[in-house]
């Protein structure tokens, strides 16, 4: 892991692979860990360059105030492009959840720095009420997860527990969640309840300015894209993935049965080889 410097903000980052090879750049949701080491290890040894990274305010990034962000959805677009020019692109973009939003808007605001678009569980609207005809989060799931009192930030057995706990809730496998929480915990900048639940839980994105919307310019979208959604998501139900795919001309969706926010062990080979398909 290293740090590089685009513009005037500093992103950790982390590179797999032949650094002459054609570039994945893997949007942190929000910090670089929320992308399984093995799906970075078999792209690279699929012939890829990947590089996983971490948002503003989470990880090795810049970070000021995550609870009055002085950046928008569309500087962390900016950020893509940039570090992807920085690394030699043109690049894949891929982007998971928030990261997803981050990708989308990075693909139509800057179409000549990316080569292909890889959206994971994610939707096409920000955070908030959704459109009519998407699916919201499912209610019942979405009280267990924030009826959970807040741990104690220091303490990093206590933050991996309630990223565990969280993550059985939302159906995802909670040793995994353990085990990221606690590499995410001694790689965050400091133990302030604030900068915590921005690197664990993303709550920077509730108060991040994402305007304008970007879902009616889905189908401005030129490069070869793929959707990955869960069959068991409940965060962002699997009709969210099927709104991108429909919207961006060419896509192709891949549901995953068995998966719900994360992408599984057991997925991990279906996936890495459909992003090998898009170059």
């Amino acid at each position: 892991m290293t740090t590089v410097d685009v513009g005037d903000v500093t992103v950790g980052m982390e590179s797999f692979g032949d650094d002459g090879a054609p570039l994945v750049l893997l949007v942190g949701g929000p910090t670089m860990l929320s992308w399984p080491d093995d799906l970075c290890e078999r792209l690279a040894a699929g012939g890829r360059r990947v590089v996983r990274y971490d948002l503003r305010d989470s990880g090795e990034s810049t970070t000021v105030d995550p609870d009055a962000p002085a950046y928008t959805l569309r500087d962390l677009a900016a950020d893509a492009a940039a570090l992807a020019d920085a690394l030699g692109g043109p690049a894949h973009l891929a982007g998971s959840g928030v990261g997803g939003m981050v990708a989308q808007v990075a693909a139509l605001d800057h179409p000549g720095a990316f080569s292909a678009l890889t959206l994971i569980g994610t939707r096409p609207v920000a955070p908030g009420p959704p459109d009519d005809d998407l699916p919201d989060h499912d209610q019942a799931t979405m009280s267990r997860l924030f009826a959970r009192p807040m741990p104690d930030w220091t303490d990093r057995d206590a933050v991996a527990e309630f990223a565990a706990t969280g993550a059985d809730i939302l159906g995802d496998d909670p040793v995994a969640a353990r085990a990221i929480a606690a590499r995410i915990w001694d790689r965050t900048a400091g133990t302030t309840p604030s900068i915590q639940t921005a690197n664990q839980i993303g709550t920077v994105f509730s108060r991040l300015d994402c305007t304008p919307r970007w879902r009616e310019r889905l189908p401005e979208i030129e490069v070869p894209t793929l959707v990955v959604h869960g069959r068991r998501n409940r965060f962002f139900p699997v009709g969210n993935g099927e709104a991108i795919a429909r919207e961006i001309p060419g896509a192709r969706l891949l549901v995953l049965e068995e998966a719900a926010t994360s992408v599984p062990d057991a997925a991990i080979g279906e996936v890495t080889a459909a992003m090998l398909t898009l170059g």
